[in-house]
């Protein structure tokens, strides 16, 4: 394995590395990405956290079932699998096409965004971004602790990634919560 880059800010997660799938070597993923096709094309680099485990290539893939199973080149035991468990895979961010719909965001545009009240009040950051059922902003209070902002219209009026804010509308109890 070759050496990569150490600058993490570069890159977004498309992925994780689980168990061992049999004994020749391929590896269960957790997708984190909308087009897993694409990100893991055979002959595709994925960039890994930590850095001295990759880059690593896409040797084959497969689903399995609802899993997606990868086959990387190297990689050709239950054993080498193994040592591979809880990789995280990137890849460069400019190798993400260009989103064509102006109120759709990648995760790490919004992750370090300001979040205001419509009066101006600072929330606190945009520490990430969850997809459990709903989109959820995790906003880093001000006063410490966490807030999970439901990531729709009605309460974020207000995307201004150029800007560095978001503007959170929160309606009644959302805030004591």
């Amino acid at each position: 394995m070759s050496t990569q880059p150490d600058d993490p800010t570069d890159t977004v997660v498309v992925g994780r590395i689980g168990r061992p799938h049999g004994v020749r070597g391929e590896v269960t993923v957790e997708v984190r990405t909308d087009d897993p096709d694409l990100r893991f094309a055979p002959g595709a680099v994925l960039r890994t956290e930590p850095a001295d485990r990759g880059p690593l290539t896409v040797a084959g893939r497969r689903w399995h079932r609802e899993v997606l199973l990868l086959a990387v080149d190297g990689v050709d035991s239950r054993e080498a699998a193994e040592e591979l468990r809880n990789t995280e895979l990137h890849v460069p961010l400019a190798d993400l096409p260009a989103l064509e719909d102006p109120d759709v965001y990648y995760d790490h545009q919004l992750v370090g965004l300001t979040a205001r009240l419509p009066d101006g009040t600072e929330l606190g950051t945009v520490g990430a971004v969850r997809h459990e059922g709903a989109d959820l902003l995790v906003v880093r209070r001000v006063e410490g602790g966490e807030l999970l902002v439901p990531f729709v219209t009605a309460i974020v009026p207000t995307v201004d990634v150029p800007g560095g804010v978001v503007v959170v509308d929160p309606p009644e109890g959302l805030l004591d919560l």
